[in-house]
């Protein structure tokens, strides 16, 4: 039987199928929205002249400066057609309101649906959801309705509360559950403190969010091998944001996160703002399609990563995205080398010593970037923690930050101050130019 799936077939057909999407939210914005007619009349653009998906170059780039100075105008329908409103983390500043209409939670449905099946979901199957469905939060709900579209059956715990989770996990066993995937350490530890058989539980399958599982190369990051050597469970990585409202997910195969092509188009571009040749480096750019309250047009994720675009061996033909290897906003000159703090992240992550950290950057008077990692530790070791943390990081990154141990509280409370609805292992305190 044919797979009708958009992402088996051809590339061309695939390409063909996007350029046509955006051609009508091309229509669509000329008409409804207020900010891009304003972008369209004060560039001169044409929009019958964006036939291929080459011509987004003609259209200049959505930021997120753009969503926090003119929020209101983004919106395309009236307030009533409104039936949930969501709001960005404010990872990068003030956070952004996002209106979504039912048509909005169908897509949502549908995109994590397909992202759910590509992960090895299907009906019959139990996920155990460790992350908020409220406080505004778009990725719980589009979990929640994804899973309900997908026929399979889904446990709302919420974050955190290690107890709690094995406790749901013994009474109503699923296959899979969906967190954070640092998270699974803490699971991990509570299990062999309270001699819980994890190994043996229900779980066959982890779905992380927020967090890479894999480096460049798609093998598994330390965060990643460290679960797994103490969890043979099966491991897929997720990459969304509430700005395009789409999610690339992982297959089996773990090559990268697969686009929905009717559902997003990709750019990635370079330094000159230029796109880069597959394979290679650069800025996430996205254009939604099929958004009907707030679409975007050529939005700058911040993320950097690569498009990979020859067929993965599931048979899918749709491009996939590597990991991420940062964001740009968040690269540090660290004593001559460049840095994203994910490679700090992985040194931390793999110490058995440490229990909780940030990591905090800020200027120098010489203008350089200054990097204190705060630590707290699960037990004392017998040698000099902050010698031996530096000669780690040397060893793996070739440079070695500040070093402050502080007790695991006091870790805990920057890493979830009040109003975060994510684990805060980064805080940048340079000032911005």
């Amino acid at each position: 039987m044919e797979n009708t799936d958009i992402e088996f077939k051809s590339k061309q057909e695939i390409k063909a199928l996007q350029e046509e999407l955006l051609h009508k939210d091309l229509i669509y914005l000329k008409e409804h929205s207020k900010y891009y007619q304003r972008i369209f009349s004060e560039n001169n653009i044409d929009i019958n002249s964006i036939v291929h998906l080459e011509d987004l170059e003609k259209l200049p780039f959505t930021e997120k400066k753009d969503l926090q100075l003119y929020n209101d105008d983004f919106c395309c329908c009236k307030k009533e057609k409104i039936i949930d409103y969501i709001t960005t983390s404010g990872t990068l500043g003030d956070p952004v309101t996002f209106g979504c209409t039912e048509k909005d939670l169908q897509r949502l449905a549908y995109n994590e649906k397909k992202s759910f099946m590509c992960a090895g979901l299907r009906p019959g199957n139990i996920l155990q959801l460790m992350t908020t469905i409220d406080k505004r939060f778009m990725a719980g709900l589009a979990y929640f309705l994804g899973i309900r579209e997908l026929g399979a059956s889904i446990i709302r715990v919420g974050n955190g509360i290690p107890e709690l989770q094995w406790d749901t996990i013994k009474k109503f066993k699923p296959d899979s559950i969906m967190c954070v995937p640092s998270f699974i350490l803490k699971l991990i530890e509570y299990a062999q403190e309270h001699n819980i058989d994890y190994r043996n539980s229900s779980v066959k399958r982890i779905i992380g969010i927020g967090e890479g599982l894999r480096d460049q190369d798609f093998n598994l990051n330390l965060l990643g091998r460290r679960i797994k050597e103490k969890w043979d469970v099966d491991l897929f990585a997720t990459y969304s944001s509430t700005e395009m409202a789409t999610t690339f997910s992982e297959c089996e195969y773990g090559c990268g996160g697969h686009v929905h092509p009717e559902l997003i188009i990709v750019e990635i571009i370079g330094e000159d703002n230029k796109p880069v040749e597959d394979g290679k480096s650069g800025e996430i750019v996205v254009t939604t399609l099929g958004v009907e309250g707030m679409p975007l047009l050529r939005f700058r994720t911040g993320d950097i990563a690569s498009k990979i675009v020859e067929q993965c061996r599931c048979g899918r033909n749709s491009y996939r995205l590597t990991p991420l290897i940062g964001r740009k906003n968040n690269m540090v000159k660290l004593k001559g080398t460049t840095l994203y703090p994910p490679a700090i992240n992985d040194v931390l992550d793999n110490t058995d010593y440490i229990a909780n950290y940030v990591v905090i950057v800020q200027n120098t008077y010489a203008g350089t970037d200054d990097v204190i990692v705060k630590v707290g530790l699960k037990y004392q070791p017998a040698f000099d923690v902050v010698k031996e943390l530096k000669d780690r990081f040397r060893s793996r990154i070739r440079v070695a930050p500040k070093i402050e141990v502080l007790p695991k509280d006091e870790i805990t409370k920057l890493n979830f101050p009040a109003k975060s609805r994510k684990p805060v292992k980064f805080i940048d305190n340079r000032e911005k130019i």
